[in-house]
């Protein structure tokens, strides 16, 4: 599935109609959450989406306001509340004590309609959106650059007073076919891309940290706000400047990793590319607080796989993640895992290797998803290629195939 955000320009009865629906999502949306936590707090009960769903027809007829919401998207407003208690208990059970619970949403809040599979029609370059509030039609130019196949969900929403809509579809996937050619891609935050091919050539890509540039104005004006008064008209207008600037931030490094994904599919002629699988979520919670910021600044590293991701589907290649651990500490030629502190760039060890961290953990990596699945021809021809453009190797990488990597 892929989603395409576009920007609509509602009139005056076009904006009271989205209001109006998004008031009535965000009383049923509060009015569930409420039902959920006092029968919690009071039985130890909990409430499914289901029970609540069949209850929709008799609170339209108690409340008739209800009514004039399209049903789909009363029913979505129900599986989101759903959705986030399911993400909560999940995230709870795996340890991650700091999760809370849903909260409930102010009046000044847009809740996003969500018109799931019915309730608008495409049709001519507009969308349209079915409604029973009044007469007003909420019809809406969609640009002749988009086009859309299978069109799964809809949903309107407001960002920043301008008002969006989100198509998510189903686009043509060409079908995958192994050519025999691999790529391993270790993900790090100094260089987000270092890779290495079955031909045993390497490919680094250095992150621009636009973070740099922008986090000393960011930290000044936060410092200046934090002096206001409390929601003043001076600590207003500073804040709306710094979430300025950390949408600029954040606009530079996801196009930076839009491009720099398309420019790798593009480019590799391997059919399969192998991911370590990272954990963010860990490494954000680390004791070093510069590697804490430096994480979620050149962000969102799990974001860069999935772009890789399903840009690899569209094209008829994959994207394989397997676990990465110790692939920076383990030697890629004896297969000795060393002490390494993040500071020490380079992998020095006793039997002659020296070679970049990075690019070492992608060796790793490769020979690991080789090893795993079995692949000794293509593993053999991996190693003997490295050997020729690393001269550090020695024999001890190509003698012992079944050696346990990390």
């Amino acid at each position: 599935m892929l989603t395409q955000k576009i920007r609509i320009f509602p009139n005056n009865e076009q904006e009271e109609v989205l209001w109006f629906l998004s008031e009535g999502c965000r009383l049923l949306y509060n009015f569930a959450l409420s039902e959920r936590k006092t029968a919690w707090e009071n039985n130890k009960e909990t409430i499914s989406y289901t029970t609540q769903q069949n209850q929709l027809p008799e609170l339209k007829k108690k409340y008739p306001k209800y009514s004039m919401v399209y049903s789909k998207v009363l029913q979505m407003t129900l599986r989101t509340l759903d959705a986030n208690f399911k993400s909560f208990f999940s995230l709870w059970k795996n340890g991650h004590k700091d999760a809370r619970p849903p909260k409930y949403k102010g009046k000044k809040y847009f809740t996003t309609l969500k018109y799931n599979q019915s309730g608008f029609k495409l049709k001519n370059g507009n969308i349209q959106f079915s409604h029973k509030y009044n007469d007003t039609s909420l019809v809406f130019n969609i640009p002749e650059k988009f086009s859309f196949e299978k069109v799964k969900e809809v949903q309107i929403f407001q960002k920043k007073n301008q008002y969006y809509i989100s198509i998510t579809h189903e686009p043509t996937k060409k079908e995958y076919n192994d050519n025999g050619q691999y790529q391993a891609i270790d993900l790090g935050i100094t260089k987000i891309v270092t890779a290495v091919n079955s031909k045993g050539r390497f490919l680094e890509v250095r992150t621009p940290r636009p973070d740099k540039y922008w986090n000393p104005t960011i930290s000044k004006l936060q410092s200046r706000r934090d002096h206001c008064k409390k929601y003043s008209k001076k600590w207003y207008k500073l804040n709306q400047v710094i979430n300025k600037l950390k949408s600029k931030q954040s606009n530079q490094i996801k196009d930076f990793q839009h491009k720099t994904s398309r420019k790798i599919i593009d480019n590799t002629r391997a059919n399969t590319i192998i991911v370590g699988d990272l954990n963010v979520k860990g490494m954000g919670k680390s004791k070093n607080k510069g590697l804490n910021r430096a994480t979620q600044n050149t962000g969102y590293m799990a974001r860069f796989t999935k772009f890789l991701t399903y840009k690899a589907e569209l094209v008829g290649k994959k994207v394989i993640r397997i676990d990465e651990r110790n692939t920076s500490k383990t030697c890629c030629n004896c297969g000795k895992i060393h002490k390494m502190r993040l500071y020490d760039r380079n992998m020095i060890c006793e039997c002659g290797n020296n070679l970049d961290r990075d690019k070492n953990s992608s060796i790793n990596i490769m020979l690991r998803f080789l090893s795993q699945n079995g692949l000794w021809t293509a593993y053999q021809q991996f190693v003997d290629n490295l050997r020729q453009t690393v001269p550090s190797l020695d024999g001890a990488l190509a003698g012992n195939p079944m050696r346990s990597i990390g």
